[in-house]
């Protein structure tokens, strides 16, 4: 059976920590920035675990 190739765009957008978690950065950081408040804007900055019911998914894109 081939290798499975890893989906560029996901590795792209998401990591794998050491311990096996997958990471992501959240929207709505890219642009417009002047509205968005500091306390939003410093949420929105941080990374944060990708959601339970979209691991297996993602996993399977990365090639894992």
């Amino acid at each position: 059976m081939p290798k499975m190739k890893t989906h560029r765009a996901a590795k792209k957008r998401l990591r794998v920590t050491g311990s096996g978690k997958i990471m992501r950065e959240r929207s709505n950081f890219r642009h417009i920035l002047e509205k968005k408040s500091s306390r939003r804007k410093r949420r929105l900055s941080k990374v944060v675990v990708v959601a339970g019911a979209d691991v297996r998914r993602a996993r399977r894109m990365l090639g894992g």
